[in-house]
Parts: structure tokens; C-alpha cells; sequence
């Protein structure tokens, strides 16, 4: 079975990425960096705050009453052809998984006193949950997984950090379950913990290391073995390709925090690769700064840029 509606990059936005230099769409810088916004995010004001914060143009839609309705981000300097006009995308047409409700699904209050060590006990408990999950217990399980890929690549070691992020781009199609999803899962809820402790890992992990990074990163390759096994369980055959692809790039990341990764177990339809070969191209990595935590009852901006 395929994934649900994915929006692509089309020729034409191929081409002008290619005439600028550039290599990735406005359209794929884009997803990145709204995605992992969103991952962080604790309500509409810190979403579109982060996003003005990683440097991403944003427009607003509200209703009479200052309600939010949706939003459209943009690149600057992305501007149509023979135009001065900037080239707006709405959330809903970056990615299925990235409009308005979906962005707030993942909304959760901020973690406290949480650090590497705690993240990676709570992703290895959510793995073995994973595998006891039904059909729509596990598609919501497997998104959150993609939000905790996201923001992992966003805030892993520069060593490591250009096969975290292809391992988290490779994985976007596995977190795209079809059909319906719950978003009462006991392993979504780890995996969202794990996410909130990820944001303040840089302060709580000082001097950790590479061994926490090790640790952290077997964890990952456990939980994206354990969606690809899911994945096909439910024969979900183009998702479980994607999670065992990225399962083999968070290896070979694994590998150069310092130790031999672990022994993948034999699957079906496991994917291998010659490590250092056959890796996507390096891409820019767009970071979204950690931001101090919010006051609940602060309203919400109302501003563009």
C-alpha cells in the first residue's frame, strides 16, 4: 500500500532550485523546518514564533476574532519568476502531515528536568510498544516518530548530524501511515517525551560526550527498526522501505559516534547499503533555536513578515 497524499516538488520547482545554485526546492527547505517547529511547539504562538526564529517568512489567516484559521510560510528571496512577489506556501501544501490541525495535534506541554539519558529510556520503552500497537494506535505512534527524527537531526553533533538528517528525511514517508490514526498511543506518547527532552538535551547533556550520543542514537535505530516491522505487519510495503532505510543511515551514524552500532536482527525486506556509499546528498540544515519557555497565558503574535 502507498502513502497517503504527499506534496512533491514539481519539475518547475527543480529547475529553479537548479538555476539558483541550490540543492533543494524552496518547497523541501521548507518542510524540514516547519516540521520540526512544529515537533517543539507548544501552541500556535510558539509555532509560528520558532518558525520567524529559524529565519522562514510567515503569513497568518485568522478569523474576526484573532482565532488562528491557517498559515503560509515562504523562503527569502524565493520569488516567483519574473516577479517580486514572494512564493507562499500554505501548510497544508508543504505536506499532508503539515497543515494547521495536524501541526496542532502535536502540541503538549513543556517537559521539565529532562536530559539525553532520560529520552533514550523513554524511546527504547515506546519501541516495544510500538509492536503490540493496532492499526490506528500505530500510525499516530509512527508520526510522532518522525517529529523525534526531526528534531534529533536538528540538535545532533555535527559528526553525525548529515546522516541524522538524511536518516530523518528518509524516514518522512514511514511516518505517513495511511488511514486513520489515534493520538492516544502509549508509544506516540514516549516518543512526544522524548522529543520535549531532545529540546533541552544541549544544556542537561553538557559534557555527556559521544557515549550519550552513542546511546541515544541505538535507541533511534531500535525505534525505526521496530516502525519498519510494524509497517509491515500492516503491509504498508513503501513505509517499511523508508523506515529501513533510514534505520540503515542512523547505523552508519552510530558508527561514527565512537563505537560499532548494533546487530541489525534479520528482517524482511531489509535494506543494506555499503557504508559511505550510495548516502543522499548532504543538505543545508535549517536549526530552529531553542526558545525560552513561554508564559501560558501570553496571547498570541499577530504579525508578518
Amino acid at each position: 500500500m502507498t502513502g497517503p497524499r504527499v506534496a512533491a516538488r514539481s519539475p518547475g520547482e527543480a529547475e529553479k532550485a537548479a538555476r539558483r545554485g541550490l540543492v533543494e526546492t524552496a518547497r523541501e527547505s521548507l518542510q524540514r523546518t516547519v516540521r520540526t517547529a512544529a515537533a517543539l511547539a507548544t501552541g500556535d504562538a510558539d509555532f509560528l514564533d520558532r518558525l520567524r526564529d529559524a529565519g522562514v517568512r510567515v503569513r497568518e489567516r485568522r478569523d474576526d476574532d484573532g482565532t488562528l484559521l491557517g498559515y503560509a510560510v515562504a523562503l527569502p528571496g524565493d520569488r516567483a519568476d519574473r516577479g517580486s512577489r514572494p512564493v507562499w506556501f500554505a501548510g497544508s501544501t508543504l505536506a499532508y502531515d503539515l497543515s494547521l490541525p495536524r501541526v496542532r495535534e502535536r502540541f503538549t506541554p513543556l517537559v521539565t528536568d529532562a536530559d539525553w539519558a532520560l529520552a533514550e529510556h523513554r524511546i527504547r520503552e515506546a519501541s516495544e510498544l510500538l509492536g503490540r500497537a493496532g492499526q490506528a494506535e500505530g500510525a499516530g505512534d509512527v508520526a510522532a516518530l518522525g517529529d523525534l527524527l526531526a528534531v534529533a537531526a536538528a540538535h545532533a553533533p555535527a559528526l553525525v548530524r548529515t546522516r541524522v538528517q538524511a536518516a530523518a528525511d528518509a524516514f518522512e514517508q514511514a511516518a505517513r501511515a495511511p488511514g486513520a490514526r489515534s493520538l492516544e498511543g502509549r508509544a506516540r506518547a514516549g516518543w512526544r517525551a522524548s522529543t520535549r527532552a531532545l529540546e533541552h538535551a544541549p544544556r542537561a547533556a553538557r559534557g555527556g560526550g559521544a557515549a550519550v550520543v552513542l546511546t541515544l542514537l541505538i535507541a533511534l535505530v531500535e525505534a525505526v527498526e521496530a516502525a519498519a516491522a510494524w509497517h509491515r505487519a500492516q503491509a504498508y510495503r513503501a513505509q517499511a522501505k523508508a523506515a529501513a532505510d533510514a534505520a540503515v543511515l542512523l547505523r552508519q551514524a552510530a558508527g561514527l559516534a565512537g563505537a560499532p552500532p548494533p546487530t541489525a536482527k534479520p528482517r524482511t525486506g531489509w535494506v543494506t547499503r555499503t557504508p559511505g556509499r550510495g548516502l543522499p546528498p548532504a543538505r543545508p540544515v535549517t536549526g530552529v533555536p531553542v526558545r525560552p519557555r513561554p508564559d501560558p497565558g501570553r496571547p498570541g503574535p499577530s504579525r508578518t513578515r
